[in-house]
């Protein structure tokens, strides 16, 4: 089996939007959520899954990550998300949550993390 990193995003994509529409959740909440952790607009999450681009080169070409992304904690796959000590495996893993999250009927404010201190009002 290919190594994640070097797996399609083109392939992985359409997983996350289905696992999410089968609990009635949208391909526009999917990208809202990944926009917010990457900074992609939902026309450059589209391209990138035309473009077939690697996963890795997916995060690694992000324009803006998320530096409240480090809020996302939990488990995944049956490991802790904060305890990755690879930095992009713990990306790939935080979308992972969030996408769980969002498919699991969390509300998009609570799904979108934020500190407090930044004062800033994303959805």
């Amino acid at each position: 089996m290919a190594n994640v990193y070097e797996m399609s995003f083109g392939k992985i994509y359409p997983l996350l939007v289905k696992k999410a529409v089968r609990k009635g959740r949208t391909v526009a909440e999917v990208n809202q959520v990944i926009t917010w952790m990457t900074g992609y607009s939902a026309e450059e999450i589209e391209k990138c899954a035309k473009d077939e681009i690697s996963y890795a080169d997916f995060f690694n070409r992000a324009p803006e990550m998320n530096p409240d992304r480090s809020l996302i904690t939990g488990v995944v796959c049956k490991v802790r998300v904060e305890t990755i000590e690879d930095p992009l495996m713990q990306d790939i893993r935080r979308l992972d949550k969030l996408i769980d999250e969002l498919a699991k009927g969390r509300p998009m404010e609570k799904i979108l993390r934020h500190t407090v201190s930044a004062g800033r009002n994303e959805v």
